[in-house]
C-alpha cells in the first residue's frame, strides 16, 4: 500500500492522454531533436546570417527612394547582387588562405562603409547622381557575397546544427530587413538617410557574433588545415560524387586524408586550382543546377511576374494598387523563413522536385497574368506562400545535402562554391524579369486590364 506522501507524488503525475502530458512529451521529444546543438554555435550563426543578409533586403526595400522613379529598379537589383555573383564565382579557388577573423573584419567594413556611402550621398531630389550609391551598393554586395561562402563554409566546422541555424537566420533577414525599413521610414517617421545610417551599424552585431559569442575550440581545429581544399592526386582524378551511391543521396565515404599542395604554395598553385575546379565541376548536376534553377523561377516571379498580379480593388483587401506587391513580398518573405529552418524537422533528398515544381509556380502565375483565370487574389497569395516555402527547401537542403553526401575533406570547398547558384540565379532572373514585367504589363494594357498602369 503507497504511503501518503508516495500518493501524494503520484497524484501530481500528469495522467495519460491529459495536455500536460502531451506537453511533456513534445519536450522530451524537442530535447532529444536538439540534444547535439551547441546553442552559442546557434545563437552565432543564426546573427551572422541575418546580418550577412539583411543589407541586402534593406537595399531592395529602399530601392525606390534610392534612385528616384526614372530609374528602373532592376538597376539596384543587378548592382546587389552582380558583385556577390562574381565574388561567389573567383573567391572560393583563393580565399581558403584567408583566415577566417581576417575575412570577417573585411566583410564588416566593407558593409559599414557600403552603407555609409549610400546613406551619406545627395539624395536623388538634390540634383545627386546614383552613381555613389551604386559603388555602396557594389561594396555591401562584395561583403555578403563573401560572407556567405565563407560562413556556409565554416559550418562544416559545427555541425548541422549551425547550418540550420544559418539557414533560418537568412531566412528572417528578408522579413526583419524589410519589416525594419517599412517601419522605421514611415510608422516611426525616420528619413531615408537615417534609416540607412542606422543600418550601416548593423555589422556591429557580426563582429560580436563571430569574436564573442560563437565558441572558439572548432575554429582552432579548422586553423591552418586545408582539408577543405585538399589538391587532387594523380590517384584520384575521379568526380568526387562519383563513389558508389553517392548521387542516390547516401553518405560518400572516403579514407583519403587532406594532403598538402605539392608545390608547397600554401594551396595557391595551378595545381591546386584545377583540383577545386574539377571539385566544382562535380557540383554541378547534383547541387549547383537544381539551386540555379529554383532561383530563376522564383526571382522571375517576384521581379517580373508579380508586379503585374493584380485585381479590382473592390475584390482585394487593398486600397491602392501599390500595396499588392509588398504584400506579395511579405507573404514570400514568410515562406522563406518557415523553409529555411526546417531542416531539424524535416529533410528532402531529390533537390530537382522543389525546383521543377517552382518552374511550374512561375508558368502557372505568368500564364494567370495574360489570361486572368485565377478568380482571387487569397488563391495567388497561397501559390506565393508556397512559392518561398520551395525556394527556402532547396536552399537549406542543397547545402544540408553536401554535408551528408561529400567527403569531408571537400566540404568546405563544396559548400561555398556552391553559392555562386543563387547568386547567378537572381542575375539571370534581374535581366528576364524586367522584360517580363514589361512585357505582361503590356498585354494586360491591350486586352483591357491596365491595372499596372495604376501603380
Amino acid at each position: 500500500m503507497s504511503s501518503a506522501p508516495e500518493a501524494d507524488r503520484l497524484s501530481m503525475l500528469p495522467l495519460p492522454g491529459s495536455p500536460s502530458s502531451s506537453w511533456s512529451r513534445f519536450r522530451q521529444q524537442l530535447g532529444a531533436l536538439f540534444h547535439n546543438a551547441d546553442p552559442r554555435a546557434c545563437v552565432a550563426f543564426w546573427l551572422l546570417g541575418l546580418i550577412n543578409n539583411v543589407l541586402y533586403v534593406i537595399i531592395l526595400s529602399a530601392a525606390l527612394d534610392l534612385v528616384g522613379p526614372s530609374v528602373p529598379k532592376g538597376v539596384v537589383l543587378l548592382a546587389d547582387v552582380i558583385p556577390s555573383f562574381g565574388t561567389k564565382l573567383v573567391a572560393p579557388y583563393f580565399i581558403h588562405v584567408v583566415p577566417y577573423p581576417v575575412r570577417v573584419m573585411f566583410f564588416v567594413l566593407c558593409s559599414a562603409i557600403g552603407m555609409l556611402l549610400i546613406a551619406l550621398s545627395p539624395a536623388y531630389t538634390e540634383g545627386g547622381t546614383i552613381s555613389t550609391k551604386i559603388a555602396g551598393i557594389i561594396l555591401a554586395s562584395l561583403s555578403s557575397g563573401g560572407g556567405e561562402l565563407s560562413f556556409l563554409g565554416l559550418t562544416h566546422f559545427y555541425g548541422p546544427f549551425s547550418l540550420a541555424a544559418w539557414s533560418s537566420g537568412t531566412g528572417a533577414a528578408g522579413l526583419v530587413g524589410a519589416g525594419m525599413y517599412a517601419l522605421a521610414t514611415t510608422s516611426m517617421g525616420f528619413s531615408v538617410k537615417a534609416t540607412l545610417l542606422a543600418s550601416a551599424c548593423l555589422p556591429a552585431i557580426m563582429v560580436v557574433s563571430f569574436f564573442t559569442i560563437l565558441p572558439r575550440s572548432p575554429m582552432r581545429s579548422a586553423a591552418g588545415m586545408t582539408a577543405g581544399y585538399r589538391p587532387v592526386g594523380e590517384e584520384d582524378r575521379s568526380d568526387p560524387l562519383d563513389e558508389s551511391e553517392g548521387l542516390l543521396g547516401s553518405p560518400i565515404h572516403s579514407s583519403r586524408g587532406p594532403k598538402m599542395s605539392d608545390d608547397g604554395d600554401g594551396g595557391l598553385g595551378w595545381h591546386v586550382f584545377r583540383a577545386n575546379l574539377q571539385r566544382a565541376g562535380g557540383l554541378f548536376f547534383p547541387f549547383m543546377l537544381p539551386l540555379l534553377l529554383v532561383y530563376v523561377a522564383e526571382y522571375t516571379i517576384n521581379q517580373g511576374v508579380s508586379p503585374t498580379l493584380l485585381f479590382p480593388l473592390e475584390g482585394s483587401p487593398f486600397e491602392h494598387y501599390r500595396a499588392f506587391y509588398p504584400a506579395y513580398n511579405a507573404i514570400y518573405q514568410v515562406g522563406v523563413f518557415i523553409s529555411r529552418s526546417s531542416t531539424p524537422f524535416f529533410r528532402i533528398h531529390n533537390l530537382y522536385l522543389p525546383s521543377l515544381l517552382q518552374v511550374v509556380n512561375l508558368v502557372v502565375l505568368t500564364l494567370h497574368a495574360l489570361f486572368g483565370f485565377i478568380p482571387s487574389v487569397y488563391i495567388i497569395f497561397a501559390i506565393i506562400f508556397w512559392e518561398g516555402l520551395l525556394g527556402g527547401l532547396v536552399y537549406v537542403n542543397t547545402f544540408a545535402e553536401i554535408g551528408d553526401r561529400v567527403p569531408q575533406e571537400d566540404r568546405e570547398f563544396s559548400l561555398g562554391a556552391t553559392t555562386v547558384s543563387d547568386s547567378a540565379g537572381i542575375c539571370i532572373a534581374g535581366f528576364v524579369g524586367m522584360m517580363f514585367e514589361v512585357w505582361l504589363c503590356d498585354w494586360q494594357d491591350a486586352h483591357g486590364r491596365d491595372y499596372c498602369r495604376k501603380l
